[in-house]
This record gives structure tokens, C-alpha cells and sequence, in this order.
């Protein structure tokens, strides 16, 4: 792997776990103490500092000492550590680090020498993670939901292989269930329809949507009147099959036009005609999970709504989950409970045969399977044996908003609006070929389990507000300043190597500071962002950053002595724009994790 560049939080962790060794060594501090509870940050106040820790405060109790004895004396080690010029004691032993300024400036330097793999890390240690997102119903078109889903699972990848893991993208088809019969006998419908037959309302518990009558016509042009006197027993698997294919290809097209793909499409039907269901659970079988019993009524069922009757059941409790769940329906075929046991068991099974196993599973649902996630998780524990962990991400709804209304329905789905309705819209505002970049990026500025507001006037915007303006008017900015110097200073180099040489030392304003410190959070946000599963994060950060250097570009308009760049001082203007790129470098990396070309200028 490629040399990584510094990270400012590993590298004092690293000092302080020395200083601690020291203090163990000399008998101040017992030996073989517990530190994996001692963190590494930014003080919440930056007026307090640059680097906080709590060492003395977690390690008080082992030590059998006051906190803020051992304060003092962690104090007087770090006190001499490389560039630190002051330790302060805070409360009852918090220490608080102030750093040098070159320090700072080094950091620059390691941007301008890494680029855009700058924060790029080992922290997964090549180990193989399986995201498994979006896997919609392939029964109908893409809505803006699952467009959230997509987008949070294909930046959670990318950011999980930018800080050192294997990535398997995967989409899991559900093609085995009753939903794809509703979906042949609706085509069949629509077949007829293009066969000259006239349909008026749709019968209830087919799909309404337009976009069935390209799959009955395509059906139509292909066999001709074929299907029309055949029983259902006949032309069912034929239009099941056909209308589950147009509808993936069409899934996958939306998809291509969000900018996300996909390495692994898995079906439920081939795993169920595998006989992969029937192997998992024997699996269970022999470990005893697996019984025939009676379940206790649904809570909120009342005795007319519930069967008593006697079913294979897997022993979910015994993991977490809150009742033991059915393996098998009462026409004997296997329930999706069963199927999705299979389908993780062979998630986590398939890397074996290349060393090592699939141990980090993650899955992006929707909201509405929120009810899902305990026997889920349970079945994991069970089936692997602990030795696979599962992180379900929820994604809340989204409420799509045109001029202060929420917009509910389009005529191509009949009871949504499509992902491709939602792009095309965006487009139409902001520019063709843009929508892709505003979606993918304003579906990231929340968490994923609270809901969200897309309103289509202000997500293209040219505000503040608009968040995916807002960072790349930093970035288009960063570019204007470099077109800018290159035609005040038409000989001065402005590559990444020349401005590695510029003298940073003159950059000594606060703001420029506190720029280079705030840069300098990037790789420990990116590891935070990537252990907790939450690209939401890169979004506020890239937030924040293009905040400070707004602020700082328009000090330049009321104090000329701060501009970016000075025609009267060479130096000076080298070492801001230098400063420039860095922002700009970083900029773009986080807008690579979501994919989202960074603009070259605003017009």
C-alpha cells in the first residue's frame, strides 16, 4: 500500500500512549492498563485548543488515582512532545493540547503531496465488506426513496474503500415471491392490451402503472397472439421471467442515471432452486434453532384474526429477537424470513474459497422494514456464529415538494413519483446532465434514519441554504482564484509540487489557521464518517469547510491585505493559493465519495 499521509489525531494518540508507557515504566502509573477508551479530538471549543483528550479521566479508576493528579503528570510528559507549546488541565482532568503553527502548515503540505488520497487510510485492513442496497421489489420503476437508499449505500462504499476495506455492492433481487405473479399477470394484461383488447380501470390488485405497456407490448411484437387462448398454468412462468428481466433492466438504467453501480445481482429465485434455503437451514437444524410450535397471537390481533396451528420455527430469541419467527407459510413454500437466511449465509460464505470470509454485512432498507431488523440480525448471529456482524442503515421517507405542496404521484408509476421523474425535473432546473450531481448530494445532508424534505426550488437554488451550491461554489471558487493568479503572475508555477516549496510561514492570520486545522480534521472525519457507517457526515464537513473559506475569501473584499491574491507580494500570494488548493483538493475528495463532479465554475 501507499505511504499515508499524517493524521494530526493518530499521531498525538500515539504520544500520549507513549507518554503513558513512560509514566507505567517509572512506577507512576500501574502497567498493562486499558486504553482503548482514551479518544483523541478537537476540543468542542477551539478557543481551548487543538487536541483534547480524556486519558486521565478514563484510566482514574484502574489506576486507583485522582484524575487530575494524573492529568499533571501526563501534562509534564507531553509538554515536550514534537510541536506541542502548551498543555492546559481542564475540570477535573480533561488535558487540552495547543499545537504549533507549522505543524498546521505541514499538514497543508501533505494535502498538496497526496491530493485527493489525502485521509485515505489502513483502517480496514483489505477486510471484505458486502453493502447491499437499494434491492427494490422488481416490480415497478425506482422512486425517490429507494433513489436515497442508492445513494447512501453507493457513498457508504466508496467511503468504506477509502479508508483501507474490500467492497462487494450488491443488489438482491426479489424475483420468488407473490408479488412477481402480480407482476406476469398485470404484463399479461397489458399484453392483451396491445393486442387490440380493451381495458378500461385496472383491475384491484394488479399494477396500475404506464410503464407495463412497453413490457406487454414488447411481449405482443414477440409471440404474437401465442398467449391469448393458453392457460395461466402456461403463459405465467414465461411472463413472469420476461417481465421480472425488463423490469431489472429498467432498475438498472435509473441506477445508471443516479451514477450508482452495482458488482453483485443476486436472485432469490436461483438461491431458493439451488437448494442454498434448504442447506442453510439444516444447517440451524443441527445446531437445534429449528422446531415445529405454536406461536403466541400477533399483539393487537384479536382471536378471529390469528391461526393457531403449528409451524417450523427458528429460534430468534435466543439471539435478541423478540419471538421465534416462521420459517415456512402454510402452503409449505418457504417464507422470505427463510430465503434472507440463505441469502446472508452465503454473503458471508462466499469469499472462503479466497481466505477469508465476508464478517461485515450491511444492508439499506427502507424505513418500513424497520420491524425486520431484530430477527435479521438474530439469524446472522446464528447462522455465522458470530462471526459476521450486520448493520441494517433505515432510510427514512422522502417528501418531494414543488411549490409548497407535496407531489405525490406521477402517470408512468401511477402511485409515486419515479427516480427518473425526480432527475429529469432537477435537470430541467439546474442544467441537463446536473440533476444527477444535486440528488445524489442533498439525499446525503441527513442522516439517513430522519426524514427528508426535496424541495425542487430550493435544492437548485444558487443560496447558501442549498447546501450542493454552497460546497461547490467553494470548489468553483478555488478554481476561479488559480485562473485568476495565472493571469496576474502568468511564470509562477501553480502546480501541487510548486506550492509544496511555497513558504507557509507567512501565512499567519487566525483564519488561515484555522482553515489549515479544520483541513486538517479531513482524514479523522473521513474514519469516523467510515466506522460509524454514516456518509451523512462527509456532507457536513464539506458543509463547514466551504463556510470558513467563504468567510475567509470575503475578508479579502474588507481588508486587501488578506486577498488571495496580492499583486504586490509574489510570496505571499504563492503561499495563499497554495492554502487555495488545499481546500479545493479536499473539496473534491469528499465529493468523489459521493460521486458528484466538483464544478469548475459557477454560472
Amino acid at each position: 500500500m501507499a505511504p499515508l499521509a499524517l493524521n494530526p489525531f493518530h499521531f498525538y494518540r500515539d504520544r500520549i500512549l507513549d507518554a503513558l508507557k513512560a509514566l507505567s515504566e517509572e512506577g507512576t502509573l500501574p502497567t498493562d492498563l486499558e486504553t482503548n477508551r482514551i479518544t483523541v479530538e478537537p476540543p468542542r471549543d477551539p478557543s481551548h485548543g487543538d487536541i483534547a483528550t480524556n486519558a486521565a479521566m478514563v484510566l482514574a479508576k484502574p489506576a486507583k488515582k485522582k484524575p487530575r493528579d494524573i492529568a499533571e503528570h501526563l501534562a509534564e510528559k507531553l509538554g515536550a512532545t514534537e510541536a506541542v507549546e502548551s498543555v492546559e488541565i481542564a475540570g477535573p482532568g480533561f488535558l487540552n493540547l495547543r499545537i504549533a503553527d507549522d505543524f498546521w502548515r505541514d499538514r497543508v503540505k501533505d494535502i498538496l503531496t497526496f491530493k485527493e488520497a489525502y485521509g485515505e487510510s489502513d483502517l480496514g485492513q483489505g477486510a471484505w465488506v458486502n453493502v447491499e442496497y437499494v434491492s427494490a421489489n422488481p416490480t415497478g420503476p425506482l422512486h425517490a426513496a429507494h433513489a436515497r437508499g442508492a445513494v447512501v449505500g453507493d457513498a457508504l462504499a466508496t467511503l468504506l474503500e477509502k479508508v483501507g476495506y474490500k467492497v462487494e455492492r450488491e443488489y438482491y433481487i426479489n424475483d420468488a415471491g407473490a408479488q412477481v405473479d402480480v407482476l406476469a399477470r398485470s404484463a399479461y394484461l397489458r399484453y392483451r392490451e396491445a393486442l387490440g383488447e380493451v381495458i378500461e380501470a385496472i383491475p384491484e390488485g394488479l399494477y396500475p402503472g404506464d410503464y407495463l405497456k412497453d413490457v406487454g407490448g414488447a411481449l405482443a411484437e414477440r409471440d404474437g397472439e401465442k398467449w391469448l387462448a393458453a392457460s395461466e398454468d402456461e403463459w405465467l412462468p414465461e411472463f413472469r421471467a420476461f417481465s421480472v428481466a425488463c423490469m431489472m433492466d429498467s432498475i438498472r438504467e435509473d441506477l445508471d442515471l443516479l451514477g450508482v453501480k452495482q458488482d453483485i445481482f443476486t436472485s432469490e429465485k436461483a438461491l431458493v432452486e439451488s437448494g442454498a434455503v434448504a442447506a442453510a437451514l439444516k444447517t440451524l437444524e443441527d445446531k437445534g434453532l429449528i422446531y415445529v410450535g405454536v406461536l403466541e397471537p400477533p399483539k393487537g390481533k384479536t382471536p378471529d384474526d390469528w391461526e393457531a396451528r403449528p409451524q417450523t420455527l427458528f429460534k430468534s430469541s435466543d439471539f435478541g429477537d423478540d419471538v421465534d419467527r416462521a420459517l415456512k407459510k402454510s402452503d409449505g413454500s418457504w417464507t422470505y424470513f427463510a430465503s434472507d437466511i440463505a441469502y446472508h449465509l452465503e454473503k458471508y460464505q462466499r469469499r472462503r474459497d479466497h481466505g477469508q470470509a465476508v464478517r461485515h454485512l450491511i444492508d439499506v432498507w427502507g424505513a418500513d422494514h424497520g420491524g425486520y431488523v431484530k430477527r435479521m440480525s438474530a439469524a446472522v448471529r446464528a447462522i455465522t456464529e458470530d462471526q459476521a456482524d450486520l448493520d441494517v442503515k433505515l432510510c427514512q421517507i422522502v417528501h418531494l415538494m414543488e411549490n409548497g405542496k407535496q407531489v405525490r404521484m406521477s402517470k408512468r408509476a401511477g402511485t409515486f413519483v419515479t427516480l427518473r421523474d425526480v432527475l429529469e425535473q432537477v435537470d430541467a432546473v439546474a442544467g441537463a446532465g446536473k440533476g444527477k450531481d444535486v440528488v445524489r448530494f442533498i439525499m446525503l445532508t441527513r442522516r439517513n434514519d430522519q426524514t427528508m424534505e426535496f424541495d425542487f426550488a430550493k435544492v437548485t437554488e444558487a443560496a447558501k441554504e442549498n447546501p450542493v451550491f454552497y460546497v461547490q461554489y467553494a470548489h468553483a471558487r478555488h478554481k476561479s482564484s488559480l485562473r485568476n493568479c495565472a493571469e496576474i503572475f502568468p511564470d509562477m508555477d501553480l502546480s501541487e509540487s510548486a506550492f509544496v516549496q511555497a513558504s507557509l510561514g507567512l501565512l499567519e492570520e487566525e483564519g488561515e489557521l484555522a482553515l489549515m486545522r479544520q483541513l486538517a480534521q479531513w482524514p479523522r472525519l473521513l474514519e469516523g464518517a467510515a466506522e460509524a457507517h454514516e456518509p451523512h457526515r462527509i456532507a457536513l464537513y464539506l458543509h463547514e469547510l466551504a463556510s470558513a473559506f467563504h468567510a475567509q475569501w470575503n475578508k479579502g473584499r474588507d481588508n486587501p491585505q488578506l486577498r488571495f491574491i496580492r499583486e504586490d507580494d509574489r510570496d505571499v500570494t504563492l503561499a495563499r493559493q497554495a492554502l487555495v488548493r488545499a481546500v479545493g483538493l479536499v473539496i473534491a475528495s469528499g465529493l468523489g465519495i459521493f460521486a458528484v463532479e466538483p464544478a469548475e465554475e459557477m454560472r
